[in-house]
Formats: C-alpha cells, structure tokens, sequence
C-alpha cells in the first residue's frame, strides 16, 4: 500500500502528503480496485449465491439492530410499526438467528472454490424409501415429541467414560501385553465357571486323554488366518504365554479370528499340536437393570445416521441439510451421528482444494446441525470417527470439543467418545463408529454344516469377547492405545440395542437379545444412503419366559 501511494504522488507530481492527496489516492486508486476485484469475484465464483444470501441476511438484521436502537432515543412517528418486545431469556438477535434455514447457515462456497452440487444425488428417486425393517413396525407413528417429553441420557462406563483427550503415541510392549493378558484370564474365569471346568492345561504339556486348554487364537505367519495357521497362546498363569498349533479337521463347526478368547477341548499327544475336538461358547454379559434415576417413559423415537454426510462428488452437505429437514418433520426425541462429518477420505480434503481449515469447516457443520434443529427440540448425540480429518486419530477417540455452543443448546447436546455406552431413559446403546463388521469379516475363518449367517457369527463374537475391538492385532488404519483400551472400550452390560455403522449393507438383526442396527451410511460414493429409525417403548420387567427387548420396531430408511 505505501509503494502505490509513493507511485501515486509521483506520478501526480505531489511533493508532500497532504489530505487532499490521501482522498485522491482513495477515491482515483483505491476505489477502482476495488470495484475490479469485486468484478471478478463475482465472475469467477459461480455459486457466490449461497455467500451472498448470508451476506445480505447478516446485513439486514446489523441494519434492523440500528434501526431499533435509533428509534429508542426518538419519539416514534403516527403509523410506525411497534419494536419487538424482547426480553433476557429471549433477546432480538438470537431470535432472529435461530429463524434462519440450515442452508443459510451452511456456506459452502466459502470454505471451497468449487461448491457444485451433485447431479446424481439431486436426481435420486428413491428418497423416503423403507429398504429394511424389524420388529411390529406396522401401525408405528414415526415421530417423536421432540423436547417435550423427559429425556434421561447417561453414559455407562467402567468404572467411568472418557470424557476428554490423552496422550497417546507411546505405549510400552510389555504394557500391551499386560493388557491382553488381563483379558485372558477374566474371560477364561467366566468361561471356567459357566461351563464348570475343574482346571485349565497348560498349553504345551503332552496328555493322551483329552485336556481343556485356555488361550487366544493367533496365526503362525504375517499373512491372513486360515485353517492351517491357527495357533492358539496360552495364558499366563497356566501356560507361561506359550503356543501350540491347533489342528481342526476334528471340528464340524467353528468360527475364529486373531485376538479371540477361547476355551478349547482336545489331544495334545506330543505336546507341539493340539487336535481340537471341541470349541466352548462365549459367554455374554447380563443386560443393564434400569433404575429410578433412569426416568420412565411409555416410548421413545430415536434416530441413527452415520457419515459422510456429503456425496464424493461435492462439498455442499446436501445430505446433511436433507437429515436436518427430516429431524425436524419427525422431531425424534434423540438423535444419534457418527462422524465422519468432514471425511479424511473427500477427494477436496485429499487433494487439499479446500480454503479454509478443517476444524472451521466442522465447526460450520456443528453448527448448521445443532442451530438447525433447534425447532424441533431434539436431543442430539455427536460420535466421532476416525475419519474425521480435524479429530484425533487414535482408538479410543475422546468426545469432540466444542466451545461454541449455545446456553439454550447446552441441556440436548452431548458429545461422547468412540466406542460409547448411551443409556437413554435405561436403555443401553452400544455405539461404536469404528467399521468393526468389515474389519472382524476379513480376518474371520469359519466351517459350519448347515447355513450361517456371517453378520451374526461377527456380532456374536463382539457380545460374547465382551469387547468393542476384539480383533488382535488390529486393521493397519487403526491406532489403539491399550492402556485406555481396556479402560474404556470393554462392554460394561450387553447393551439392548448395538448400532454398528459399516460399509457393509444394512441390516437389522436380533442377536443374542441383543437388536443389533446397521443403518448404513448417509451418503455411498455420489448416491444417497440410508438413516435408520427406532421406536423404544417401556421395558417390561425380566421374567422365567425370557426377556423382552424395549426395541419394539426398527427401521432403515432412504434420505
């Protein structure tokens, strides 16, 4: 700016700077450049559109504010119109914002230069289709009270939840297997005393009659587990954590992965190779007893998404404003997202076209969710993912941290931790954004004479292992710090209802009495996806007929 004006003065044969000389410098120079740069802006942003109508709405509520606060200190004319009453608990400016529509809250164009919207999603004529149900969901009224009905969320852990961020990226070897360790021996105790076994072998000690062993299955080589390579890791306190190859011709059903707990039945002739002949079931936890603190209620809705909620193919959220749009007709009494919400694998994060940073770009987001359902009243329930380019990539991921949130918005929003157990008026959800379907079905070995049902082999693993991330040693994306794995990924009851988001089609299954929910993904590539939706109803009480699932019907639905 100094070089222009010295340029200036000399070109204008001006000796001393005067101010004369600056408003000619402003009004010759400074003006016509800005008007170019204007000019071109408007050329070069093809959808300038969204910004603009911010814009022009902030613009008109700054000029309102004047206005009112002109006309306090005159004396109002004949046929003026009367100011707004306002009051503290509801001041002019926050009406007024919260007024606004989610797509004036969200503005693409300004955190990315080509904010076009997807063809293939806006053409889509599917939309509201129900692919999947369970339960009695006919006769169901799919809405909710939104906020007028007693909401009571808790977070089971044990002996607490994770509730902030820790230091990660350095953990001890012997730490990790002090970890796996401990959970050897619980699950072996459990097994032991369910199935009433006298003793446990140790794992290398040769034996001509059959012997009851307890370890945990690995593979013998780098590569994938097959039936060739199981090896099975004996505890510490029977075996010293030696292993001993497993032979399974002598079983007719069976179903393994890396890390699984077990309890094996066999002939160790030699001591170097079991022959296995018997495999013993898990044992799952017993479910959660609700209690007075928890509320009653006579049902409930609840709503599940999972991101990414914008398609590959733009960054405008239309999705997101699509969900927004369907809280806000249903008014579920609880809305659950699992993230990514802005996800690490979007072509515009990988190849780095966005304009602002990742944690502003979230932020939007938060807000253009949270502001914009606040009409309906809904609580909301934000998960985190690994995908989530801003958060921090390590398993278990602390709760998101959000120091913008409104006073009024403070009692229906809560963020908590990936993996997370959510008692909602005393039901338990077991929630978990990690893709653990995919991750167990690719290292999974099983053999079964009759059909199986491969999602439910997984589930039941995950229920009966009594942990959110069984699988040892994990996917190469994952980042597990076994320290606060163990303090804060472990199932504290069975939960009633296990929502596991995967890439892998939805489903809604009963397993174990558990009502476990894939609601699919938002968005898959340049389509739409599907949300899934829950109708609860009061829990009746545990009797000798068996238990009753509050889970009364489920549904998947496409945005």
């Amino acid at each position: 700016m100094l070089g222009e004006l010295i340029a200036f003065c000399t070109s204008t044969k001006k000796d001393c700077v005067t101010a004369e000389t600056l408003n000619s410098f402003e009004h010759e120079f400074l003006s016509k450049r800005f008007s170019r740069a204007r000019h071109q802006a408007s050329k070069d942003s093809g959808h300038a559109g969204a910004r603009d109508i911010v814009s022009i709405q902030e613009l008109i509520e700054v000029e309102e504010e004047e206005e009112t606060l002109l006309n306090s200190y005159s004396t109002p004319s004949k046929g003026s119109q009367k100011r707004d009453i306002t009051t503290p608990e509801t001041p002019l400016t926050k009406r007024k914002v919260s007024t606004r529509s989610p797509h004036q809250l969200l503005s693409p164009s300004s955190f990315s230069p080509s904010a076009t919207p997807s063809q293939k999603y806006n053409v889509r004529s599917n939309r509201g289709e129900v692919v999947t149900s369970f339960g009695s969901a006919q006769g169901v009224s799919w809405s909710g009270r939104g906020g007028a009905g007693i909401i009571s969320l808790k977070v089971v852990g044990y002996p607490d939840s994770l509730t902030g961020s820790y230091k990660s990226m350095f953990q001890k070897l012997p730490d990790i297997r002090e970890v796996l360790t401990c959970k050897i021996e619980e699950l072996g105790s459990e097994l032991k005393e369910h199935y009433k076994i006298e003793a446990f072998t140790p794992v290398l000690v040769p034996a001509q009659e059959p012997v009851t062993l307890l370890g945990q299955i690995g593979c013998d080589s780098n590569g994938k587990l097959n039936s060739k390579s199981v090896i099975l890791e004996g505890d510490r306190e029977h075996s010293s954590g030696a292993q001993v190859p497993v032979d399974l011709s002598e079983l007719k059903e069976y179903s393994m992965f890396p890390g699984q707990v077990v309890v094996m039945e066999g002939i160790n002739t030699t001591g170097r190779k079991l022959v296995a002949t018997k495999l013993y079931e898990g044992v799952p936890l017993p479910f959660y007893q609700p209690t007075e603190e928890d509320g009653d209620f006579e049902q409930n809705m609840v709503l599940v998404a999972c991101g990414p909620y914008t398609t590959s193919d733009s960054i405008t959220y239309e999705p997101l404003l699509d969900l927004i749009s369907v809280i806000n007709r249903d008014q579920p009494d609880v809305c659950i997202l699992f993230g990514p919400f802005l996800d690490t694998k979007h072509e515009q994060v990988e190849n780095c076209l966005l304009t602002s940073p990742f944690e502003d770009v979230f932020k939007q987001c938060l807000r253009t969710i949270i502001e914009g359902t606040r009409s309906s009243g809904s609580h909301l329930v934000f998960v985190p993912s690994w995908r989530d380019v801003h958060h921090e990539p390590v398993y278990p991921q602390p709760p998101f941290s959000y120091s913008h949130l409104p006073p009024e918005d403070r009692k229906r929003v809560l963020f908590v931790s990936d993996p997370c157990s959510l008692s909602i008026n005393g039901v338990v959800f077991g929630l978990t954004s990690t893709d653990l379907l995919f991750h167990i079905g690719a290292e999974e070995i099983s053999s079964s004479s009759r059909t199986s049902d491969r999602f439910s082999r997984i589930l039941k693993h995950i229920l009966t292992q009594r942990s959110y991330y069984p699988l040892y040693p994990p996917q190469e994306d994952m980042a597990i710090d076994y320290e606060n794995f163990y303090a804060y990924a472990q199932l504290p009851v069975t939960p009633d209802v296990f929502i596991i988001p995967s890439e892998l089609r939805y489903f809604v299954k009963d397993v174990l009495g558990c009502v476990c929910v894939n609601p699919g993904r938002l968005t898959k590539g340049q389509v739409g996806g599907t949300y899934g939706r829950l109708y609860l109803r009061r829990q009746a009480t545990e009797d000798r007929e068996g238990r009753r699932s509050p889970c009364g019907a489920v549904q998947v639905v496409r945005i």
